[in-house]
């Protein structure tokens, strides 16, 4: 993984969330901006899997176990569709509030992603 592209994704995740969860605790439902905020993290997750297939055959291999790291990059696509889905299924306030946990553990989970890459097993 890339540092940069890392902190870059982990400062949008986490700007999402505490926008999410500002908006689920001051009543608001779903909206474009809170879905558009997870779309975000989403977008940058799929460039990471672009990366994280092209790395390796750039000189940049995973030092970690990579089966593990791909177990951790599909959840991390796979979490923000979920979330999406929940919030449009059931608009409430507390859709709102999971769309930001979703992006707080995004951010774990991407952090995590980066330390599984650069340390060895």
């Amino acid at each position: 993984m890339i540092l940069w592209f890392t902190v870059v994704q982990l400062v949008v995740a986490v700007a999402s969330g505490v926008f999410c969860l500002g908006l689920g605790f001051a009543g608001r439902r779903p909206s474009d901006w809170s879905v558009g905020s997870l779309a975000l993290v989403e977008l940058l997750l799929i460039v990471q899997v672009v990366s994280a297939i092209v790395s390796p055959f750039a000189g940049n291999p995973p030092k970690g176990d990579p089966l593990e790291y791909g177990v951790y990059l599909v959840s991390a696509v796979l979490l923000p569709i979920g979330g999406v889905v929940w919030a449009l299924l059931e608009r409430s306030r507390w859709s709102t509030v999971i769309l930001g946990a979703v992006a707080l553990s995004l951010a774990v989970m991407i952090w995590r992603m980066q330390v599984i890459w650069t340390t060895p097993a």
